[in-house]
């Protein structure tokens, strides 16, 4: 039998969020949106192309979640690697990303987090301090999709400071209210003192 080579790490032929809450109905589990495309949930439409797809579910769920995927292979993200998961293999846990491969299609479909938090609180994963109630800190769009709040996002976005997080943070910035500015000034005084996006705020 002929082994396939591994799938390429840029071969992404990435679901829309409503392909992944499609696939995701009727689960009674966290979930949410999370990376450029919660920012176009939130904006009410595609600001700009996305090469990927990421959402964000509590790692304890991981089992129920990889059910819902029976025709994906699971692939366990870090430094740099892409190793393939056992059938009934958790990540290990330094691992906080799991891509998803269409071994038929020979592409990577979603990108699914793992986070630590609760179904009553989200946690910030890079300063466990940072947490907020979930119902708070995650929006659902008219057509049902949870996504997590801009200012969350642009947390997360604050540490690469990529060509894309620039003009998320510039699109973002003047639809965000006063509650939304004071958290993410907050967070980023904490988290990344000195952070250029502070005085914009």
């Amino acid at each position: 039998m002929e082994t396939m080579p591994p799938l390429p790490h840029d071969a992404w032929s990435a679901w829309t969020p409503g392909e992944l809450a499609r696939r995701l109905s009727g689960g009674a589990r966290s979930w949410c949106v999370v990376g450029g495309w919660a920012l176009d949930l939130w904006h009410g439409c595609e600001t700009r192309a996305h090469e990927d797809m990421e959402f964000t579910i509590l790692r304890r769920d991981f089992p129920v979640f990889r059910t819902a995927f029976p025709d994906l292979r699971l692939h366990a993200v870090g430094d740099g690697r892409v190793e393939p998961l056992g059938e009934n293999e958790a990540p290990a846990r330094g691992i906080a990303q799991v891509w998803c491969e269409d071994a038929a299609a020979r592409c990577w479909r979603v990108d699914m987090m793992l986070e630590d938090g609760t179904p009553e609180t989200w946690v910030y994963k890079r300063d466990p301090s940072i947490r907020r109630p979930r119902g708070e800190m995650v929006q659902v769009t008219a057509e049902g999709i949870p996504y997590l709040a801009p200012q969350a996002i642009l947390l997360f976005k604050a540490k690469y400071r990529r060509d894309k997080d620039e003009a998320d943070f510039a699109r973002a910035l003047p639809k965000l209210d006063t509650a939304q500015r004071d958290w993410l000034r907050g967070c980023l005084a904490q988290a990344h003192p000195g952070h250029g996006w502070l005085d914009a705020l």
